[in-house]
């Protein structure tokens, strides 16, 4: 683990509980999983909320959405496994039509008071397209980054933001601080980003654990670049290999 002496208050971050909230199977290993994968290694607990089931990501038409959202939710299960994460919890919102709805916010403030997570992770949902990389951003990433932060503050913290969550034995619950990571896809997020997480001894497991999603990967090309956006942000945060990140330190 590093941090960057960019951040306004530079305090370690050594997590103990972790929530990584994403939209669909394959997100987080894309993103955050050789992260994951020290801080379990470091004592860390790991769940993983998967959003949609990933029931239209598939170029087959001979397959239902249905048959998809199996044969994802299975991928996803092997790919935490092998990481280690202790929970894999899918709340089942479609594909690609996903938004930040005020019930799509309950239900992650509703699994942030479950685990009470002292780090939650996320996309970042500020990027709507990156021209450089021919990339526009999934809608379903910037309605689960935004609902997340929703979620995180203040819905999850305040009382009176969804009672009948107490009723259900939901207490509110401070997260201390929101990680926001964003697709290798999306170019030169180093350069913004504040935090970096050395994965130098992890990122062989990030990219086993990527290959468990075989109805997703198997290009090359993808692997080179999962190794050369590692090997950018490690440059600049000193070391071999890194995950980048924005993070902000709660303070309220």
């Amino acid at each position: 683990m590093c941090y960057d002496e960019r951040m306004k208050s530079p305090t370690p971050l050594k997590p103990t509980v972790v929530l990584c909230v994403a939209a669909h199977p394959d997100d987080l290993e894309a993103t955050v999983a050789g992260s994951v994968a020290k801080w379990i290694q470091d004592g860390a607990e790991v769940h993983f909320l998967v959003c949609t089931g990933g029931d239209k990501g598939s170029p087959d038409r001979q397959v239902t959405s249905d048959d998809v959202a199996v044969t994802r939710r299975d991928e996803q299960h092997a790919a935490a496994q092998l990481l280690g994460v202790k929970s894999v919890t899918f709340l089942g919102y479609e594909d690609g039509q996903t938004e930040p709805s005020v019930g799509l916010k309950q239900d992650i403030a509703r699994e942030i008071r479950r685990f009470k997570p002292d780090t939650v992770v996320t996309l970042d949902p500020h990027i709507l397209y990156d021209a450089e990389s021919g990339m526009v951003n999934h809608v379903d990433h910037r309605s689960i980054g935004t609902a997340t932060i929703d979620a995180v503050y203040p819905l999850a913290r305040d009382h009176l933001s969804f009672p009948e969550l107490i009723a259900e034995g939901f207490e509110p619950h401070r997260v201390a601080d929101l990680l926001l990571m964003r697709e290798p896809l999306f170019t030169n997020f180093h350069n913004s980003a504040n935090y970096f997480v050395d994965i130098t001894s992890t990122f062989e497991l990030k990219v086993k654990a990527l290959a468990a999603h075989q109805s997703q990967t198997g290009n090359e090309w993808f692997s080179a670049l999962l190794e050369q956006v590692a090997t950018d942000a490690g440059r600049v945060a000193g070391v071999k290999k890194a995950e980048a990140f924005i993070r902000i330190h709660m303070s309220i």
